[in-house]
């Protein structure tokens, strides 16, 4: 049967980059790979990203995405069940945007895919730098994404740390940040707002610290969502940089199962949560291009723009509030520009881009 591992991931989070470390190890191990996403802008930048992983033992495939949840479920299916005839050993589905996990397991589970495919892991990618104050849909789709998540992937730690340590000296951050979570309120809350230690003084104190944070936020959206899944660490998550990744690690991980776990769902409308606006072929000189992005990225008037990322006027460009890159093009791709934010006014925000086709 082929193998296939649901990957999510919050906003910005770095899903694309563990993708291709996951995907070169499963290769590198004699694995025959697919990278199926549902996201037509995000497949454009990802060919990029991965070219040099890309080849006969690594494809990138696509479902189109509209027309609601029935139909994107339909799709899924038929891709599913054309790509179980070519071959591939292991499958990894990267979604993007408002995705409903159990739309991942009922597909699998109906004929004749429950003889072709097995679920192997779900991993949820997310941000040691997690913003406290997200809005409630927001922490509604992070509650979703990590509630049945075999391992938690923390990304963008901040120093190495690779085995939690217990400090003698603070019993209350081993609670919160190595060996016990931390279930009262008034303790995520400490956690959520407690200052990080000084990186350089005390790198393994500060480490923790932000896992702690991150723990909280991640444990107090289950409450919200009335699930009785709480996460620990290390039990639950792996912190790790990933460039310090090892067999053992990615091992760990391809074994990493899932969790069938309950929650209140609720209908959330793609204009209450992450939006992504596509623009294609919009093409300037390198550095209006930068004031456009830069400017665009600070306009309230545009909605609350959180990541501009893509390719366009020979730069390859990646827009937070905690970072700001632009970088030439190593090779020529088709420029597409993507703004994801939320409550984001189209109309303003195409402004920015005068000439481009939009999706």
């Amino acid at each position: 049967m082929i193998t296939i591992d649901l990957i999510t991931g919050f906003l910005g989070s770095g899903k694309t980059t563990f993708i291709e470390k996951y995907a070169r190890w499963l290769v590198a191990k004699g694995e025959r790979v697919c990278i199926l996403e549902n996201d037509y802008g995000a497949i454009n930048i990802d060919r990029v990203l991965l070219q040099d992983l890309l080849g006969p033992n690594c494809e990138l495939e696509m479902v189109v995405g509209g027309d609601g949840a029935v139909a994107h479920q339909r799709r899924f299916r038929t891709k599913l069940i054309s790509m179980a005839m070519l071959g591939y050993t292991r499958v990894l589905v990267e979604p993007s945007g408002i995705y409903d996990i159990d739309e991942f397991f009922d597909t699998l589970y109906e004929e004749p895919l429950d003889r072709w495919y097995e679920v192997g892991s779900v991993l949820t990618i997310v941000d040691a730098q997690l913003d406290p104050d997200l809005s409630p849909a927001s922490r509604y789709l992070l509650a979703s994404e990590a509630a049945g998540a075999g391992k938690i992937i923390l990304s963008k730690l901040p120093v190495t740390l690779s085995t939690p340590k217990h400090d003698k000296a603070r019993p209350e951050a081993n609670r919160t940040a190595g060996i016990d979570t931390g279930r009262r309120n008034d303790r995520r809350q400490r956690a959520m707002t407690a200052p990080v230690d000084n990186i350089d003084q005390h790198p393994e104190r500060a480490q923790n610290d932000v896992i702690a944070q991150t723990l909280a936020i991640l444990n107090q959206v289950m409450e919200e969502v009335q699930c009785a899944r709480r996460f620990a660490y290390p039990a639950d998550v792996l912190a790790k940089p990933w460039d310090q990744l090892e067999d053992s690690d990615f091992q760990m991980l391809e074994a990493a199962g899932y969790r069938h776990v309950s929650f209140l769902k609720k209908a959330v409308a793609e204009e209450d949560a992450y939006q992504s606006l596509f623009y294609m072929h919009y093409e300037t000189t390198p550095e209006d291009l930068q004031a456009r992005v830069l400017k665009l990225f600070a306009d309230p008037a545009a909605g609350h723009v959180l990541r501009i990322k893509g390719f366009s006027s020979g730069l390859e460009l990646n827009v937070t509030k905690d970072e700001r890159h632009f970088r030439p093009l190593s090779v020529p791709t088709e420029d597409v520009i993507i703004v994801i934010g939320e409550g984001l006014r189209k109309d303003i925000v195409a402004g920015y881009f005068p000439g481009a086709v939009t999706i």
